[in-house]
Formats: structure tokens, sequence, C-alpha cells
């Protein structure tokens, strides 16, 4: 990331498009599904809503979005190279939903 006068800023830290991520973690099928999702301000990044598909994420952000018929809560451990298989994605992030976590428990 370019600071002041285009030289890089050594405090940025690495990161990557909020659609391109959600697009590699296979949360959407296609980075202009993605960014519709972030357009219409129903993603939030550490609590903060977002309209700029351009907007950047970093390991350790929360995201909290809708997906499929539920709230998602994801922490995002790692930022992807490639949209690979589907196990290689889950490796993106944490699921931090704590329903989810809830039905699988013991007793269930």
């Amino acid at each position: 990331m370019a600071g002041k006068g285009g030289r890089p800023n050594p405090d940025a830290r690495p990161g990557l498009r909020i659609d391109k991520w959600l697009w590699q973690a296979r949360f959407c099928k296609s980075r202009a599904i993605a960014a519709e999702l972030v357009e219409g301000r129903r993603v939030r990044v550490n609590g903060q809503p977002v309209s700029k598909p351009g907007h950047t994420v970093a390991e350790g952000d929360t995201l909290t979005f809708a997906h499929r018929a539920q709230i998602r809560v994801v922490r995002v451990r790692a930022l992807g190279l490639r949209r690979g298989p589907a196990s290689e994605a889950q490796s993106l992030y944490d699921d931090l939903d704590t329903s989810a976590l809830e039905s699988s428990g013991p007793g269930s």
C-alpha cells in the first residue's frame, strides 16, 4: 500500500479486497455477487458497515453478513491467493457463529 508520495507505507498491513476475499472463501459464487452484497451495505467489518467492494480486509478482521438464510460471523484467518477447493477456502476463516456450535455440541 502506497503512502505519501507513492512510497510504501511500512505501517500498512497486508490486505485483500473484501469482494475478492468473500469469493475466494466461497461465500459467493462470483465476485460480482460479492460486490453486490457489499454495495447493499449487508456486510460489516469489525462492526462497521462497508459499502465499497474495494474495502480492504486483513487477517484478524471480523466479518458479519447474511449468507443463505442465516447471519454469518467469521474471523479472517488468512488472505487467499486463489479460489481453490472448498477445503482450502475453509482454511481462510474461523466461524464465530455460536448457534452453529451449540447445535453440534455434546448432547446433540
